[in-house]
């Protein structure tokens, strides 16, 4: 059997000589800390998604594209001291970061986020220009004469692009207002929230269309980390009016065109989204976050068979943090304002 059949085997709940053994990776500080401690990595190239055969991972091959800003923001230095670096980086964030620990741009831990590139129209008018969706710059040079005959003659998953490259709605949205910011622009700015959400929507689709055009694809996994331990990072009620309906346009597209499968990404307690992700035509989740209460057994229970799961490793066994109680506190305030203010969302 080979990796192509036992992804699709399992997806389709069909004998298997073992499920894939797929894994996220480490972090930079880890494998600095493995190698000190005698690894030897002569054989290891460390992008674990693409799979490590020397230590029995089954390989996939992920499509390069990028959802980054084309132009970038220059990133720039603000501030310094002992300790910290604050500056401005390539998606227009500006950030306070810890020196101690940083391996390559990988720091031990999360940096403060201080302010984001869109607080109202005015600014996506402008930062919107630098996600032009037809531009060559997104893929591989040459992929057309270089990659397509390979693909056709795949014997192992082939997917849209590499981790965290193809953004869900939530994970766009929060990178551009900020996470307090946007759990109040769903109730305060609800026309530029919906002019993000189509503009989005059209930019999943075109950014993917010359792909599918050349080529099937096992899955696309958009990335949206929307949820906490104790639930969504928006309500119900708001993920349909903002982004169920672009969801089901996008996979839609998606899988008219040759799209085997959707997952959607996200840590976190997500149960009270899921209903509305199956209605759109998401076949699986993943990671299942053990810590947030996300155990596959009783998720198997409660949906069935139609959502395919992922994952379901202990949190703390594949990398540290949490929302926190100040993020909790933000969303209880943002959710608790928009039921006044909109009692029917």
């Amino acid at each position: 059997m080979n990796y192509l059949q036992r992804f699709l085997n399992s997806m389709d709940y069909t004998s298997v000589d073992q499920v894939p053994n797929w894994e996220a990776g480490v972090w930079a500080q880890t494998a600095q800390r493995w190698q000190a401690e005698g690894l030897v990595t002569g054989s290891l190239h460390w992008d674990w998604f693409a799979g490590e055969a020397s230590l029995g991972m089954d390989p996939r091959e992920f499509i390069h594209f990028t959802s980054k800003m084309i132009p970038a923001f220059e990133q720039e230095e603000l501030a310094t001291d002992d300790d910290t670096v604050t500056f401005r980086d390539e998606k227009g964030i500006v950030r306070r970061a810890l020196k101690a620990g940083s391996i390559g741009g990988a720091r031990m831990s999360m940096d403060e986020y201080i302010a984001f590139p869109v607080v109202g129209p005015a600014d996506w008018q402008d930062v919107k220009q630098r996600y032009p969706a037809a531009c060559a710059q997104r893929y591989e040079p040459n992929w057309e004469a270089c990659r397509v005959k390979g693909w056709a003659e795949r014997k192992h998953p082939l997917i849209f692009g590499p981790n965290c490259s193809t953004l869900g709605f939530y994970w766009v949205a929060r990178e551009l207002l900020g996470f307090e910011a946007l759990s109040f622009a769903w109730y305060d700015q609800p026309n530029l929230m919906h002019e993000i959400m189509e503009f989005w929507a059209d930019f999943l689709i075109e950014t993917a269309r010359p792909v599918l055009e050349h080529t099937t694809l096992e899955y696309i996994c958009l990335n949206e980390d929307l949820a906490m331990k104790t639930g969504p990072l928006l309500s119900p009620q708001s993920y349909r009016t903002f982004i169920y309906p672009r969801l089901c346009k996008v996979i839609e597209f998606y899988k008219s065109h040759g799209v085997r499968y959707v997952c959607i990404d996200t840590d976190g307690n997500p149960e009270k989204l899921i209903p509305m992700m199956l209605d759109a035509g998401v076949d699986a989740l993943w990671p299942l976050e053990r810590a947030a209460n996300q155990d596959p057994h009783r998720l198997r229970q409660t949906f069935g068979k139609t959502l395919r799961l992922w994952g379901g490793v202990d949190s703390s066994a594949r990398w540290p943090g949490s929302c926190g109680h100040r993020s909790a506190s933000v969303v209880a305030a943002a959710l608790d304002r928009g039921r006044r203010l909109y009692p029917d969302r």
